[in-house]
């Protein structure tokens, strides 16, 4: 597939998208673009949520993961499936009883203004790390298969992909992207499963064959109970899985703004179990297909693709899709199911940093009713900026897994908010507001110095994923300090 027919493919894919906003967008209010009128069906958030949560990081970086760590991911997805249901339980009636537009705004009101900015501003290194981590994806495959051949800088290909966002969600926000969602969703399963298929006949296998073959089973173990040491211990793993779940969905206003357009708390609730069950069995599939890349590859002799000199496994999936002979249909679904997985993610990352600084940090409701519209769009833009900046330089200091990266990042910026939230709604005492800022520093900092104490310290234990509830609770414990009698 040649460089310009795969620019040709996402020019046409992104012309759909300006489609949808066109009719999505005719509503220009901010009442549609941070809540979409509370009308959105809950089985179209729920299919939406899938493509948003999985995104460019799983459609790329899982199936790379199997080559070093097999199939342990799901010991990550099984504590997703628990947290989920906490979300839907716990964390859901609380947003609709006080029905609002930003989820830290609960925070305002349990504590006091600092804790409420304190929040977002966690909210808002998190969210603008994670789109970046996942833009990063997509930015770094158009590079190397696409405008590398045109000698084309890295950053023009950043600018791009987040100019080709700006155009459809600048003016419909939350209510277009509940839709384009849905499509880029569709557009992600329908590339995995064709990839998977055209892959298994190349190899002289039904998928049954495959399932049942003697390759598989080198790469197919899924529980690791050999030693609690290890990072990929099971209950690390899980409980880990468990917190990144409640936090980065639950306590993060990109994942729960789409929720919060249902008409209704059981909608919400009801498009929260149907998407985490759903998504346990899509983040298996993405396992076998990681399994199924490494096997071709090693009968084909493929070579991980290289970047900056370095093996990349994250961009083996690109290279046996585009460049192995497999067929222009699956170049076609790959690229058209990577587009969507990243710009699934990224599109809402966008409109719900530029909803949380608004409302968060600006207080646009309290401002001029005829300045909001044109400040919400100012915000739009300026946070569009920022993710340009991050994304060219994880170009130059990300080297590992993007996925390992991106739940490791998350032990430190959701663990504060974790500790918040579990604080507010699991005790009754008011705390010394002016404090919860440092608070929440200080924890950032000793579990910083935790994650980096050598293992041979700790008699050769490593710490994984556990980082998220140890941040949460060194949170927790300093409200207990700083509260109020």
């Amino acid at each position: 597939m040649t460089p310009l027919m795969i620019l040709l493919l996402i020019a046409g894919y992104f012309g759909i998208l300006v489609l949808i906003s066109y009719f999505t967008g005719k509503e220009d209010t901010n009442d549609a673009f941070f809540k979409a009128n509370k009308s959105a069906p809950w089985y179209v958030v729920a299919f939406g949520m899938i493509g948003a949560s999985l995104s460019g990081v799983t459609f790329i970086s899982v199936p790379g993961w199997v080559e070093g760590a097999s199939f342990s991911y799901m010991q990550v997805v099984f504590g997703y499936l628990i947290g989920y249901f906490i979300i839907a339980y716990v964390l859901m009636p609380i947003y609709y009883k006080l029905n609002v537009t930003s989820i830290y705004e609960y925070l305002l009101q349990r504590f006091g203004s600092v804790s409420h900015k304190t929040g977002a501003f966690f909210f808002f290194i998190s969210r603008v790390l994670g789109a970046s981590f996942r833009l990063f994806l997509v930015a770094i495959v158009l590079q190397q298969f696409v405008f590398n051949a045109w000698n084309i800088p890295f950053e023009v290909t950043v600018i791009l992909s987040i100019l080709l966002i700006w155009i459809y969600t600048f003016k419909g926000g939350i209510k277009t992207i509940v839709w384009t969602d849905t499509l880029q969703t569709l557009f992600m399963l329908v590339a995995v499963g064709l990839s998977i298929y055209f892959i298994n006949d190349k190899l002289g296998w039904s998928f049954n064959e495959f399932l049942s073959s003697e390759e598989l089973k080198s790469y197919n173990q899924m529980i690791f109970t050999d030693s609690f040491l290890e990072k990929n211990h099971f209950i690390k793993s899980f409980i880990g899985g468990l917190f990144i779940a409640v936090c980065m969905t639950g306590l993060d206003q990109d994942m729960m703004q789409k929720n919060l357009t249902c008409r209704s708390l059981k909608d919400a609730q009801k498009n929260m179990v149907s998407f985490s069950l759903v998504l346990v069995v899509v983040n298996f599939i993405f396992l076998l297909l990681g399994a199924l890349l490494f096997i071709y590859a090693e009968k084909f002799n493929i070579a991980t693709p290289l970047m900056d000199g370095k093996p990349k496994t994250d961009l083996l999936f690109p290279e046996i899709a585009l460049n192995s002979g497999l067929g222009i249909t699956v170049a076609i679904t790959f690229m058209l199911g990577l587009v969507a997985a990243a710009y699934s993610s990224a599109d809402s990352a966008l409109t719900s940093l530029t909803t949380s600084y608004c409302v968060d940090f600006l207080d646009i409701d309290k401002k001029p009713s005829n300045t909001q519209k044109t400040l919400r769009k100012r915000v739009h833009i300026g946070m569009s900026l920022l993710l340009v900046v991050v994304i060219i330089i994880f170009k130059h200091v990300l080297d590992r897994n993007v996925i390992d990266s991106l739940l490791t990042v998350a032990g430190y910026t959701y663990g504060p908010l974790l500790g918040l939230f579990a604080f507010g709604i699991f005790t009754k005492y008011p705390i010394k507001d002016n404090y919860v800022w440092i608070v929440t520093l200080v924890s950032v900092i000793i579990t910083a110095l935790i994650a980096n104490i050598p293992p041979e310290y700790l008699n050769g234990y490593k710490v994984g994923y556990e980082l998220l509830p140890i941040n949460g609770l060194l949170t927790f414990i300093g409200l207990v300090l700083i509260r109020r009698k």
